[in-house]
């Protein structure tokens, strides 16, 4: 497949302090991919340095082959922020009128279609609107722009669990017609599970993880059992973290098992369980891997 858009070796500190740690990063083309990381772990660093918005203090962004200047914005490019204050004053048809002006596949049956399931009032102000409500504009924007490259800072940020599942149905279905490179950084991490095909985990601004999500299913566990059963099985697996419980171990672990590790495990009598997307996310930051 085409490489939509390719970070190489991104650095970007404040002070002392800093945000991207030599970043490589690849999005090819019409994937979902997820963005994961705790507050802080540079998940919008990145997302503003791809769309423009401040520069990288070293390393490289091609968007489509493109190698981009600094602060140079993407081509049939959307980037939807996770706050729309900056609109203030404006009525919400207003806001969407601007950004129709910035992208040339906008499609305006769809956005008043957009307006009309997520039951926004398109004659009202963007600072009358709740924090939810504000998220959804910048999701039709996000939406109806069918962007090729699209990238959302927390979309769901504010909404409730049907507007939220309503989102995600919407974006999958508009998706399947309209394929196009999707990134969603958010830190709902189970939520993220059905929906992203590939999975990225950063974390103090290096990638710890990423990997195509059916990969992640098939090769993230949980083991419990004996310490020194345990401590024989994971010899040669990649441990994430593991942790002593009286004459016991829990383990989380990272490795695609074959049915004779299955047998293993019960001759051991270590118990083997799926790990969810978000356990192991907390289980490589408290890993520290």
């Amino acid at each position: 497949m085409s490489i939509a858009l390719a970070c190489g070796n991104l650095t970007k500190s404040y002070g002392t302090i800093a945000a991207l740690r030599n970043l490589d990063l690849q999005l090819e083309e019409n994937v979902i991919y997820g963005l994961l990381g705790r507050n802080g772990a540079g998940k919008t660093t990145l997302l503003n340095i791809i769309a423009g918005g401040i520069a990288a203090d070293s390393g490289t962004i091609q968007v489509n082959g493109k190698r981009l200047g600094k602060r140079e914005l993407p081509e049939n490019f959307c980037y939807v922020r996770d706050q729309y204050r900056h609109f203030g004053e404006a009525r919400v048809i207003e806001a969407l009128q601007v950004a129709a002006n910035f992208h040339p596949q906008w499609d305006w049956n769809y956005a008043r279609e957009l307006l009309d399931l997520f039951l926004v009032d398109p004659d009202k102000k963007i600072r009358q609107l709740s924090r939810g409500t504000q998220s959804l504009i910048g999701n039709i924007v996000g939406l109806a722009s069918r962007a090729s490259l699209t990238l959302y800072d927390e979309p769901v940020l504010g909404l409730d669990v049907l507007m939220r599942e309503r989102f995600y149905k919407t974006l999958l279905e508009d998706y399947a017609n309209h394929p196009r490179t999707i990134l969603l950084s958010t830190h709902l991490i189970d939520e993220i599970a059905p929906v992203a095909e590939h999975i990225f985990i950063l974390e103090s601004g290096s990638l710890l993880l990423q990997d195509d999500m059916e990969k992640i299913r098939m090769s993230a566990y949980l083991l419990r059992g004996n310490a020194e059963a345990v401590a024989s099985f994971t010899e040669s697996k990649r441990v994430l973290y593991h942790e002593a419980y009286g004459r016991g171990t829990l383990a989380a672990i990272y490795e695609q098992l074959a049915d004779t590790d299955f047998r293993q495990a019960r001759e051991l009598d270590i118990s083997i369980e799926a790990l969810s997307l978000q356990k192991l996310f907390l289980y490589l930051i408290e890993g520290g891997l």
